[in-house]
């Protein structure tokens, strides 16, 4: 299998990692104009599902060192398949979350407050599990990555004063945080799956990055019959939407849902590969970056901010420079 020889290289994986899972919400933004969310996501699924497979039979397979993508999954012993299996089951309930923020407050929002909070709590949970990096400036940047948080937060909360559009913003930021304590859990359950320490001859029944990645995409998968199907009952926001409705859908609108999962994918598998070499924490923090990435596509190309006053637009330049800051701490830590 493919493995991660130095430093640079994972730190590279993590930033095409951090350009994934904050791209990806545009697909949802594009599917939004004829597809509700809710049936975007069985697509989104359908793609992570896809990749990991991709993945398991092509960087998973290739090469002399470590295990093979068919030897991993079948040798996997019970503690590490559930670790994975949960680790899917909470990202699930976490990005069904984070997808209805999107819709009710977009993009922009959505992504500081959901995935910065998940990125705060992370560090901290994936330091603690599998310590890795100098934690003074690893916790620095952090810290700054929160300043950034509170920042948009101010800014969102000064648009469209006492409208309808500012309760729908509220609602979805209130969402944001729901999603993004729970998504700060699920990285340290499917690391716990992997042996970081040596991918060279990894622990019998502990899995490879990519034996995880698939078991974790299963994971998500058998959930979102329960979870995304009780969102389409009870959704948060509009009328209820069936499946009869997600059949009727055209080849184009299947796809672009498709192509969102399909590049979080190739980023949450980068993350794993990378992690042995960076660590679990820095990995997961570098990645989680995205909220950077997404904030960049809401503000500029989707013109989520627009007509704010100059105090916003200020706080928006401040929120970026102290996200760009703390991911350069972030990635200093690990030298």
């Amino acid at each position: 299998m493919f493995i991660v020889g130095n430093y640079l290289l994972a730190v590279i994986l993590c930033v095409v990692t951090m350009i994934c899972w904050g791209s990806w919400g545009n697909t949802q933004k594009l599917a939004a104009k004829t597809w509700r969310y809710e049936l975007f996501y069985w697509d989104y699924v359908i793609g992570i599902v896809l990749l990991s497979i991709i993945f398991g039979f092509t960087l998973g397979s290739i090469g002399e060192q470590g295990r093979g993508f068919i030897d991993d999954i079948t040798q996997v012993n019970p503690k590490s398949f559930w670790s994975a299996f949960t680790g899917g089951i909470i990202f699930n309930a976490s990005n069904i979350l984070l997808s209805a923020s999107i819709s009710l407050a977009g993009m922009s929002v959505a992504f500081p407050v959901g995935v910065g909070l998940a990125l705060v709590l992370g560090v901290f949970i994936n330091y603690f599990g599998a310590p890795k990096g100098d934690p003074v400036i690893l916790f620095l940047g952090v810290l700054l990555v929160v300043t950034a948080i509170i920042m948009n937060g101010i800014a969102s909360s000064r648009m469209s004063k006492g409208t309808e559009e500012q309760k729908t913003r509220k609602k979805g930021i209130i969402i944001a945080i729901i999603a993004g304590f729970l998504m700060s859990f699920f990285y340290r359950f499917v690391a716990s799956a992997m042996d970081l320490t040596n991918l060279e001859n990894p622990t019998e029944g502990m899995l490879t990055p990519y034996g995880a990645f698939f078991i974790f995409s299963i994971g998500i998968l058998a959930s979102n019959f329960i979870l995304n199907t009780l969102v389409m009952k009870k959704p948060f926001v509009g009328n209820p939407v069936n499946y009869s409705q997600y059949f009727k859908g055209n080849l184009k609108t299947h796809l672009v849902g498709v192509l969102g999962g399909v590049i979080w994918g190739v980023g949450t598998a980068f993350s794993y590969i990378a992690a042995g070499k960076a660590g679990a924490a820095i990995s997961y923090g570098l990645g989680q970056g995205a909220t950077l990435v997404a904030a960049l596509w809401g503000v500029f190309i989707w013109k989520e901010f627009k007509n704010s006053s100059k105090a916003t637009n200020k706080l928006l330049i401040w929120m970026f420079i102290l996200f760009i800051l703390g991911i350069i701490s972030i990635i200093y830590a690990g030298q």
